[in-house]
């Protein structure tokens, strides 16, 4: 059976990512697991910037996708931009088998507030089910509760559910 693999990339956060691994596999019901080690990101750092190129993660991230990936996922602290955007909190391949996310902008403590578990771990479910929602090619959905619905702001991460909206649902069982 093909599995969801979730591949650090840089330092991450141990007990975050097995709460993931497991939110994941409940979420899309398929078995999960955690790829070890992780990947070192320092070739996408740059340093005019300091961000990290998330087309070139995903570009290093498909020499571990093996027979038995379902999908890749890539979790990441580090602040991830594409050279369009000021930042991104993740980016996909459009019907592909990768994605990469970063809580780095998940975390209350990047906007001056007090950390708060509970809420970056929604947080980043919620945008790595965005994220593997474009792998089953689910583009951007105009129910703002809908995992599908654009971020450009945490705050409508907030509004967003972890799941996939009706239409959305229908279209990913479709891919799959």
């Amino acid at each position: 059976m093909k599995k969801l693999q979730l591949l650090p990339v840089g330092p991450v956060d141990a007990r975050l990512l097995e709460w993931l691994r497991q939110a994941l596999s409940e979420k899309f019901r398929v078995p999960a697991e955690i790829l070890s080690p992780a990947l070192d990101p320092a070739f996408a750092l740059h340093a005019e910037r300091q961000q990290y190129h998330s087309s070139e993660i995903l570009a290093s991230m498909q020499r571990y996708i093996t027979g038995s990936t379902w999908r890749l996922l890539g979790v990441t602290q580090l602040d991830l931009y594409i050279p369009i955007l000021t930042f991104v909190f993740g980016e996909a391949q459009l019907g592909g088998s990768a994605a990469v996310v970063s809580y780095h902008r998940l975390q209350q403590e990047f906007y001056g507030l007090p950390e708060d578990m509970d809420l970056l771990a929604n947080r980043l479910l919620v945008e790595a089910v965005h994220e593997l929602g474009h792998t089953l090619r689910l583009t951007h959905c105009h129910d703002y509760r809908c995992a599908m619905a654009p971020s450009h702001a945490v705050e409508w991460i907030d509004i967003k559910d972890s799941g996939f909206c009706e239409d959305c649902l229908a279209r990913a069982l479709e891919a799959v």
